[in-house]
């Protein structure tokens, strides 16, 4: 059996000297090397950005979706959207483990796994796409997937359906990073807050500000803030577009007296919302720009040319326990367990 790098490098077909995230094709071959793990896989949890930019290419048709995702495979051997460059998750069976793993890994063939690194570097064959559920950017496949020494992943819950779990942990690092930044007393602003991650981070941002803190949720709906009203998860409910910079700030200055927030999270899945993240917040706040239809270069030369000092941290979908922080939050509030099974499960 061939000896393969732990992150992947002996997969990479061009250009060569790249890591498997950023090549632009990779062997998806799935006879495994001696460290590699081979999934069956039973669905793909697409990244919002991409599965939004996938959806408005094909018109909303479902056959056409199925294509262009099969062509994707087809031509980089992983899901990594050409445009957005993002990918998603997976969940699967494990069906085979490299033998130079054996003592390094708790898992063992059979167990039900959600792979925790992005589609957009994991080796995936898609023999057969079974279902969209265009609603939840989640897709039913036949087909196997590789996962490398170095990719990190969850056993599926007893205590929580699997789609449930998918849905939830394809976003876990938001909530998990929410948790690292957010201290009590903070004014915590959530763009994107009625949305999937949005609303596991409004969940986190309002256990962590306490008493004197402040938690204000930014959505582009009124349905769909109405929705979180509900759930009691903001102090303060704002229904705008995120991409008009001027009109968030000012909403966001009348909430806080001028103020502005400690503390923006960015997690909307459309471009042209980094300024409003950036104006809405105080000159020496942090904004932590969870979506990956963010552009580098708009967020820092847009700060630059406001003036403003802004500690900006670009969205890393993992952090220690991002996994256990994100399932958790669905065992201790039944209420909001109860909407993201009705949307996203």
């Amino acid at each position: 059996m061939k000896k393969g790098c732990k992150f992947g490098t002996h997969r990479v077909i061009e250009p060569k000297g790249t890591l498997p995230q950023p090549a632009t094709k990779i062997d998806n071959n799935m006879e495994i090397y001696d460290n590699e793990i081979l999934i069956d896989v039973q669905t793909l949890n697409v990244d919002s950005a991409s599965f939004t930019q996938i959806k408005e290419e094909a018109g909303g048709d479902i056959e056409k979706i199925k294509e262009i995702m099969k062509g994707i495979v087809e031509s980089r051997g992983k899901h990594q959207n050409p445009v957005t460059g993002s990918g998603g998750m997976l969940i699967g069976t494990v069906e085979k483990i490299g033998p130079a793993l054996e003592g390094k890994t708790d898992l063992k063939v059979g167990d039900k796994i959600a792979t925790l690194v992005s589609l957009s570097l994991t080796p995936l064959r898609i023999d057969e796409i079974v279902e969209v559920r265009k609603d939840i950017d989640q897709v039913d496949i036949n087909g196997k997937a590789i996962l490398f020494e170095s990719g990190i992943y969850a056993v599926l819950p007893s205590d929580i359906p699997e789609n449930l779990a998918l849905s939830v942990l394809d976003v876990a690092g938001a909530p998990a990073q929410t948790a690292k930044l957010v201290k009590p007393g903070d004014t915590v602003l959530v763009i994107g807050g009625a949305g999937k991650s949005g609303m596991l981070c409004l969940y986190e941002a309002k256990k962590r500000v306490g008493v004197t803190g402040t938690v204000i949720c930014l959505g582009y709906s009124e349905k769909s803030i109405e929705r979180v009203k509900a759930l009691g998860l903001a102090d303060h409910y704002i229904v705008g577009d995120a991409t008009n910079a001027v009109d968030v700030m000012n909403r966001v200055s009348e909430l806080t007296d001028g103020k502005m927030a400690d503390i923006t999270i960015n997690n909307v899945n459309v471009p042209n919302t980094e300024m409003g993240s950036i104006l809405a917040t105080k000159d020496d706040g942090t904004i932590y720009f969870f979506s990956m239809a963010t552009s580098f270069t708009k967020a820092a030369l847009g700060a630059e040319g406001v003036g403003r000092d802004s500690n900006m941290i670009m969205g890393n979908g993992y952090t220690k326990g991002h996994a256990e922080i994100a399932l958790q939050i669905m065992r201790e509030n039944e209420e909001l367990r109860k909407v993201y099974e009705e949307l996203y499960a």
